[in-house]
């Protein structure tokens, strides 16, 4: 092989490698790009809400689970009407219906995606995974504020319904177990 082709061999090597290691990276840093902008309605932690307005909008909560989770999970309230700036808790329900101990995880999106910049989450289930025993309930809070800024913003200040939505996915770990005992 000459010297040209072995060039030319290490420089598309290269490429492939780098083009490898930003498949592998590209989930997590997509994800923390969505975090720090708000991009595609992904909310944002806060440790302490700002000053309360007198402006107020609705937020609808919503729940879901992958459908061969083995779990129920539902919002304890329908819709709350919140003032901005102001701390809301609200709460979730997850009951595992199965008989084995499940572990899951939450991810979350606010609609309209405009609201994600302004929705700021204080504590929440979905910061970490979640288990739960066979037959076992589990209340589940959040808590979050809408920040009053989003009354700056020329495509938010007309939002008056945010929609909290999250869906419950098994995490590997289980998913391995489930399938070991399905071979059993």
């Amino acid at each position: 092989m000459s010297r040209r082709n072995k060039r030319v061999a290490g420089i598309a090597a290269g490429v492939a490698a780098a083009m490898l290691g930003l498949a592998f990276a590209s989930v997590p840093l997509y994800r923390l790009f969505c975090e720090a902008t708000g991009f595609n309605g992904t909310t944002q932690r806060a440790s302490a809400a700002p000053q309360a307005a007198d402006a107020t909008v609705s937020v609808r909560f919503d729940a879901n689970v992958e459908k061969d989770m083995g779990w129920t999970f539902h919002p304890a309230q329908g819709t709350l009407k919140v003032r901005l700036g102001e701390p809301v808790l609200a709460k979730y329900v997850a009951v595992n219906t199965t008989a084995a101990e499940i572990t899951g995880t939450a991810i979350f999106n606010v609609t309209p995606p405009e609201a994600g910049a302004y929705f700021n989450k204080i504590e929440c289930f979905c910061f970490t995974e979640q288990t739960l025993k066979a037959g076992a309930r589990a209340e589940m809070p959040v808590q979050f504020f809408v920040d009053p800024a989003m009354l700056k913003d020329a495509d938010a200040r007309n939002i008056r319904e945010i929609t909290l939505s999250y869906t419950f996915y098994p995490t590997k770990k289980t998913a391995n177990d489930q399938a070991a005992l399905s071979t059993n």
